[in-house]
Protein backbone atom coordinates (compact mmCIF):
# COMPACT_ATOMS: atom_id res chain seq x y z
CA UNK A 1 0.00 0.00 0.00
CA UNK A 2 1.48 3.27 -0.93
CA UNK A 3 -0.06 5.96 1.48
CA UNK A 4 2.16 8.77 3.50
CA UNK A 5 0.44 9.43 7.16
CA UNK A 6 1.28 12.69 9.19
CA UNK A 7 1.25 12.89 12.87
CA UNK A 8 1.15 16.09 14.45
CA UNK A 9 2.00 15.53 17.61
CA UNK A 10 5.46 13.87 18.82
CA UNK A 11 3.86 12.14 21.92
CA UNK A 12 3.53 8.30 23.28
CA UNK A 13 -0.10 7.06 21.30
CA UNK A 14 1.04 9.03 18.17
CA UNK A 15 4.44 7.78 17.98
CA UNK A 16 3.47 4.17 18.44
CA UNK A 17 1.11 4.65 15.87
CA UNK A 18 3.47 5.31 13.24
CA UNK A 19 5.49 2.77 14.47
CA UNK A 20 2.90 0.31 13.80
CA UNK A 21 2.23 2.01 10.59
CA UNK A 22 6.19 1.60 9.19
CA UNK A 23 6.56 -1.83 9.49
CA UNK A 24 3.84 -1.98 7.24
CA UNK A 25 5.65 -0.76 4.91
CA UNK A 26 4.29 3.23 4.88
CA UNK A 27 5.66 6.74 4.33
CA UNK A 28 5.22 8.51 8.09
CA UNK A 29 6.22 11.74 9.44
CA UNK A 30 6.02 13.05 12.56
CA UNK A 31 5.84 17.13 13.32
CA UNK A 32 6.61 18.33 17.31
CA UNK A 33 7.48 21.33 18.80
CA UNK A 34 10.02 19.76 20.96
CA UNK A 35 13.67 19.87 18.92
CA UNK A 36 14.79 17.45 21.22
CA UNK A 37 12.05 14.65 20.44
CA UNK A 38 12.86 15.58 16.79
CA UNK A 39 16.51 14.87 17.28
CA UNK A 40 16.04 11.93 19.05
CA UNK A 41 13.72 10.30 16.53
CA UNK A 42 15.75 11.08 13.71
CA UNK A 43 19.37 10.84 15.28
CA UNK A 44 18.47 8.08 17.97
CA UNK A 45 15.43 6.19 16.46
CA UNK A 46 13.84 6.30 19.41
CA UNK A 47 11.92 8.77 21.30
CA UNK A 48 12.73 9.10 24.32
CA UNK A 49 10.38 11.24 26.35
CA UNK A 50 7.33 9.97 25.72
CA UNK A 51 7.90 6.22 24.31
CA UNK A 52 11.14 4.86 26.05
CA UNK A 53 13.13 1.76 25.13
CA UNK A 54 10.94 1.09 21.48
CA UNK A 55 13.30 1.60 17.93
CA UNK A 56 11.30 3.31 15.60
CA UNK A 57 12.09 2.23 11.99
CA UNK A 58 13.68 4.56 9.35
CA UNK A 59 10.78 5.12 7.56
CA UNK A 60 9.70 7.15 10.31
CA UNK A 61 11.22 10.82 9.91
CA UNK A 62 10.42 13.68 12.38
CA UNK A 63 10.32 17.25 11.22
CA UNK A 64 9.99 20.85 12.67
CA UNK A 65 8.52 22.58 10.33
CA UNK A 66 4.43 21.57 10.22
CA UNK A 67 4.55 22.71 6.10
CA UNK A 68 6.52 20.37 5.32
CA UNK A 69 5.63 17.79 7.46
CA UNK A 70 1.95 17.45 5.81
CA UNK A 71 2.66 18.61 2.17
CA UNK A 72 2.20 15.29 0.38
CA UNK A 73 0.69 13.30 3.34
CA UNK A 74 -2.63 11.53 2.22
CA UNK A 75 -3.76 11.30 6.32
CA UNK A 76 -2.96 13.77 8.63
CA UNK A 77 -3.46 12.38 12.39
CA UNK A 78 -4.16 14.75 15.01
CA UNK A 79 -1.79 13.25 17.82
CA UNK A 80 -2.15 16.06 20.29
CA UNK A 81 -4.48 16.82 23.46
CA UNK A 82 -7.81 17.60 23.12
CA UNK A 83 -7.76 21.37 24.28
CA UNK A 84 -4.88 21.98 21.50
CA UNK A 85 -7.36 20.65 19.16
CA UNK A 86 -8.48 24.01 17.90
CA UNK A 87 -5.30 25.53 18.07
CA UNK A 88 -3.90 22.94 15.84
CA UNK A 89 -6.44 22.68 13.37
CA UNK A 90 -6.55 26.37 12.66
CA UNK A 91 -3.13 26.14 11.84
CA UNK A 92 -2.92 23.57 9.28
CA UNK A 93 -6.10 25.11 7.78
CA UNK A 94 -4.68 26.49 4.78
CA UNK A 95 -2.32 23.82 4.23
CA UNK A 96 -4.50 20.84 3.97
CA UNK A 97 -6.67 20.28 0.68
CA UNK A 98 -10.05 17.90 0.49
CA UNK A 99 -7.81 14.78 -0.90
CA UNK A 100 -6.34 14.64 2.70
CA UNK A 101 -8.50 12.93 5.51
CA UNK A 102 -8.19 14.45 8.70
CA UNK A 103 -7.62 11.23 11.79
CA UNK A 104 -8.32 12.67 15.73
CA UNK A 105 -6.93 10.59 17.87
CA UNK A 106 -7.49 12.53 20.99
CA UNK A 107 -10.49 11.95 23.64
CA UNK A 108 -12.22 14.57 25.47
CA UNK A 109 -14.74 18.05 24.52
CA UNK A 110 -13.62 21.30 24.23
CA UNK A 111 -14.06 23.12 27.49
CA UNK A 112 -15.82 26.30 26.63
CA UNK A 113 -17.70 25.44 23.96
CA UNK A 114 -18.42 21.67 25.28
CA UNK A 115 -18.41 20.45 21.07
CA UNK A 116 -17.10 17.39 20.48
CA UNK A 117 -13.39 17.62 18.83
CA UNK A 118 -14.94 15.93 15.24
CA UNK A 119 -17.19 19.19 15.26
CA UNK A 120 -13.95 21.22 16.23
CA UNK A 121 -11.98 20.11 13.47
CA UNK A 122 -14.88 20.13 10.61
CA UNK A 123 -15.61 23.80 12.34
CA UNK A 124 -11.55 24.71 11.27
CA UNK A 125 -10.84 22.69 8.23
CA UNK A 126 -14.32 22.29 6.58
CA UNK A 127 -12.94 21.09 3.27
CA UNK A 128 -11.02 17.42 4.79
CA UNK A 129 -13.33 14.71 6.16
CA UNK A 130 -12.86 14.26 9.95
CA UNK A 131 -12.18 10.50 11.31
CA UNK A 132 -12.56 9.47 14.65
CA UNK A 133 -10.32 6.33 15.81
CA UNK A 134 -10.70 5.59 19.14
CA UNK A 135 -10.95 2.84 21.99
CA UNK A 136 -8.92 0.77 24.67
CA UNK A 137 -5.31 1.20 23.24
CA UNK A 138 -2.20 2.00 25.75
CA UNK A 139 0.24 3.91 23.10
CA UNK A 140 3.05 0.79 25.38
CA UNK A 141 1.38 -1.84 24.60
CA UNK A 142 0.52 -0.96 20.44
CA UNK A 143 4.02 -0.17 19.76
CA UNK A 144 4.85 -3.63 21.03
CA UNK A 145 2.52 -5.24 18.80
CA UNK A 146 0.14 -6.34 21.50
CA UNK A 147 -3.10 -7.50 20.02
CA UNK A 148 -5.22 -4.36 20.16
CA UNK A 149 -8.71 -3.84 19.22
CA UNK A 150 -10.17 -0.19 18.11
CA UNK A 151 -13.00 1.45 16.52
CA UNK A 152 -13.28 4.29 13.19
CA UNK A 153 -16.29 6.57 13.05
CA UNK A 154 -16.68 9.50 10.43
CA UNK A 155 -19.57 11.26 9.72
CA UNK A 156 -18.51 10.47 6.11
CA UNK A 157 -18.46 6.05 6.80
CA UNK A 158 -15.82 6.13 2.89
CA UNK A 159 -13.24 7.54 4.68
CA UNK A 160 -13.92 5.82 7.66
CA UNK A 161 -13.16 2.37 5.80
CA UNK A 162 -10.03 3.89 3.90
CA UNK A 163 -8.39 4.18 8.02
CA UNK A 164 -9.72 1.04 8.58
CA UNK A 165 -7.59 -0.42 5.03
CA UNK A 166 -4.78 1.96 5.91
CA UNK A 167 -4.10 1.21 9.78
CA UNK A 168 -5.67 -2.13 10.28
CA UNK A 169 -3.02 -5.03 10.95
CA UNK A 170 -2.95 -8.51 12.20
CA UNK A 171 -2.06 -7.14 15.33
CA UNK A 172 -4.46 -3.89 15.28
CA UNK A 173 -7.59 -4.62 14.88
CA UNK A 174 -10.64 -1.78 13.63
CA UNK A 175 -14.00 -1.91 13.62
CA UNK A 176 -16.15 0.65 11.82
CA UNK A 177 -19.17 2.62 13.72
CA UNK A 178 -21.46 4.88 12.48
CA UNK A 179 -22.17 6.37 15.69
CA UNK A 180 -19.80 9.00 15.81
CA UNK A 181 -21.57 10.90 19.17
CA UNK A 182 -21.51 7.28 20.87
CA UNK A 183 -17.58 6.93 20.14
CA UNK A 184 -16.64 10.13 21.40
CA UNK A 185 -18.61 10.45 24.39
CA UNK A 186 -17.46 7.21 25.62
CA UNK A 187 -14.13 8.08 25.13
CA UNK A 188 -14.07 11.22 26.86
CA UNK A 189 -16.20 10.41 29.87
CA UNK A 190 -14.16 6.93 30.36
CA UNK A 191 -12.10 9.66 31.53
CA UNK A 192 -13.23 11.13 34.60
CA UNK A 193 -14.44 7.40 36.20
CA UNK A 194 -11.22 6.42 35.14
CA UNK A 195 -9.73 9.07 37.14
CA UNK A 196 -12.21 8.20 40.36
CA UNK A 197 -11.29 4.74 39.93
CA UNK A 198 -7.67 5.62 40.87
CA UNK A 199 -8.10 7.91 43.45
CA UNK A 200 -10.50 4.81 45.09
CA UNK A 201 -7.23 3.03 44.68
CA UNK A 202 -4.91 5.86 45.97
CA UNK A 203 -7.03 5.72 49.34
CA UNK A 204 -6.66 2.00 49.54
CA UNK A 205 -10.60 0.80 48.50
CA UNK A 206 -10.22 -2.65 47.02
CA UNK A 207 -11.96 -3.90 44.15
CA UNK A 208 -15.55 -4.14 45.50
CA UNK A 209 -15.34 -0.01 45.42
CA UNK A 210 -13.58 0.02 41.53
CA UNK A 211 -16.51 -2.88 40.44
CA UNK A 212 -19.32 -0.27 41.62
CA UNK A 213 -17.67 2.86 40.25
CA UNK A 214 -17.19 1.39 36.74
CA UNK A 215 -20.43 -0.05 36.42
CA UNK A 216 -22.46 3.02 38.34
CA UNK A 217 -19.90 5.19 36.07
CA UNK A 218 -21.13 2.97 33.04
CA UNK A 219 -24.03 4.63 33.13
CA UNK A 220 -23.18 7.80 33.50
CA UNK A 221 -21.37 7.36 30.01
CA UNK A 222 -24.58 5.82 28.53
CA UNK A 223 -26.81 8.57 30.14
CA UNK A 224 -25.21 11.60 28.59
CA UNK A 225 -24.27 9.96 25.79
CA UNK A 226 -27.64 8.95 25.14
CA UNK A 227 -28.57 12.44 25.72
CA UNK A 228 -26.20 13.74 23.46
CA UNK A 229 -27.55 11.25 20.43
CA UNK A 230 -25.12 8.25 21.12
CA UNK A 231 -27.05 4.76 20.78
CA UNK A 232 -26.64 2.96 24.16
CA UNK A 233 -25.00 -0.45 21.91
CA UNK A 234 -21.82 2.05 21.40
CA UNK A 235 -21.67 2.10 25.15
CA UNK A 236 -21.14 -1.16 25.72
CA UNK A 237 -19.18 -1.81 22.87
CA UNK A 238 -15.48 -1.33 22.08
CA UNK A 239 -15.10 2.66 22.80
CA UNK A 240 -17.34 2.29 25.70
CA UNK A 241 -16.80 -0.74 27.81
CA UNK A 242 -13.61 -1.56 26.33
CA UNK A 243 -12.04 1.70 26.81
CA UNK A 244 -13.51 2.15 30.04
CA UNK A 245 -12.25 -1.44 31.65
CA UNK A 246 -8.52 -0.65 30.43
CA UNK A 247 -8.15 2.75 31.26
CA UNK A 248 -9.56 1.93 34.92
CA UNK A 249 -7.51 -1.15 36.17
CA UNK A 250 -4.20 -0.20 33.56
CA UNK A 251 -1.22 1.44 35.46
CA UNK A 252 -0.66 2.24 31.71
CA UNK A 253 -3.40 5.23 32.26
CA UNK A 254 -2.38 8.50 33.34
CA UNK A 255 -5.81 9.21 34.25
CA UNK A 256 -5.73 6.42 36.71
CA UNK A 257 -2.53 6.89 37.53
CA UNK A 258 -3.06 10.85 38.30
CA UNK A 259 -6.27 9.53 40.74
CA UNK A 260 -3.97 7.18 42.50
CA UNK A 261 -1.60 10.35 43.58
CA UNK A 262 -4.74 12.26 44.67
CA UNK A 263 -6.22 9.29 46.24
CA UNK A 264 -2.89 9.36 48.24
CA UNK A 265 -3.41 13.07 49.06
CA UNK A 266 -1.18 14.88 46.92
CA UNK A 267 -2.71 17.91 45.47
CA UNK A 268 -4.19 18.03 41.55
CA UNK A 269 -1.27 20.30 40.46
CA UNK A 270 1.61 18.20 41.97
CA UNK A 271 0.03 14.76 40.11
CA UNK A 272 -0.68 15.93 36.98
CA UNK A 273 2.82 17.23 37.21
CA UNK A 274 4.44 14.04 38.61
CA UNK A 275 2.64 12.37 35.94
CA UNK A 276 4.25 14.74 33.33
CA UNK A 277 1.79 14.37 30.39
CA UNK A 278 -1.68 15.51 30.08
CA UNK A 279 -4.76 13.94 32.26
CA UNK A 280 -7.80 14.84 30.30
CA UNK A 281 -9.57 13.29 33.11
CA UNK A 282 -9.55 16.44 34.82
CA UNK A 283 -10.00 18.84 31.99
CA UNK A 284 -12.96 16.26 31.05
CA UNK A 285 -14.78 16.50 34.38
CA UNK A 286 -14.95 20.38 34.21
CA UNK A 287 -16.65 19.75 30.53
CA UNK A 288 -19.21 17.44 31.49
CA UNK A 289 -20.11 18.94 34.59
CA UNK A 290 -21.07 21.98 33.02
CA UNK A 291 -22.68 20.04 29.91
CA UNK A 292 -24.59 18.15 32.56
CA UNK A 293 -25.91 21.26 34.63
CA UNK A 294 -26.37 22.44 31.24
CA UNK A 295 -28.66 19.02 30.02
CA UNK A 296 -30.17 18.39 33.37
CA UNK A 297 -28.57 14.91 33.06
CA UNK A 298 -27.66 12.79 36.75
CA UNK A 299 -23.95 12.24 36.99
CA UNK A 300 -23.22 11.82 40.60
CA UNK A 301 -19.40 10.69 40.11
CA UNK A 302 -19.04 13.36 38.25
CA UNK A 303 -20.06 15.65 40.44
CA UNK A 304 -18.58 14.50 43.24
CA UNK A 305 -15.28 14.68 41.34
CA UNK A 306 -15.81 18.35 40.36
CA UNK A 307 -15.84 19.34 43.83
CA UNK A 308 -12.71 17.01 44.93
CA UNK A 309 -10.51 17.89 42.02
CA UNK A 310 -12.22 22.26 42.45
CA UNK A 311 -13.77 22.69 45.11
CA UNK A 312 -11.41 21.15 47.67
CA UNK A 313 -13.61 18.50 48.85
CA UNK A 314 -11.78 15.41 50.68
CA UNK A 315 -11.96 11.95 48.48
CA UNK A 316 -13.47 10.06 51.16
CA UNK A 317 -15.95 12.32 51.85
CA UNK A 318 -16.53 12.48 48.63
CA UNK A 319 -17.46 8.81 48.69
CA UNK A 320 -19.54 8.62 51.36
CA UNK A 321 -21.76 11.16 49.51
CA UNK A 322 -22.19 8.51 47.42
CA UNK A 323 -22.87 5.99 49.22
CA UNK A 324 -25.38 7.75 51.21
CA UNK A 325 -27.57 9.11 47.95
CA UNK A 326 -31.32 8.60 48.05
CA UNK A 327 -32.30 4.94 48.01
CA UNK A 328 -33.14 3.74 44.20
CA UNK A 329 -33.89 1.05 41.85
CA UNK A 330 -30.78 0.05 39.91
CA UNK A 331 -33.06 -0.98 36.72
CA UNK A 332 -34.37 1.99 36.02
CA UNK A 333 -31.44 4.52 37.41
CA UNK A 334 -30.02 3.99 33.82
Amino acid sequence: MSCKVTFLGGGSFGTALGIMLAKKGLEVNIWDRDKSVIEDINVKRENLKYLPKITIPYNVKAFSDIEEAVSGSDVIVLAVPSHVIRILSRQISQLVNENQIVVSIAKGIEEDSLKRLSQVIEEEIPQCPVVVLSGPSHAEEVALDIPTVVVVTSRDMTSAEKIQDIFMTNKFRIYTNEDIIGVEIGGAVKNIIALAAGISDGIGYGDNTKSALMTRGMSEITRIGIKLGGKSETFAGITGMGDLIVTCTSMHSRNRRAGILIGQGVSVEEATSKIGMVVEGIKACNAFYKLKEQLNVSMPITEVLHKVLFEGKDAKHGVYELMSRDKKSEIYDI
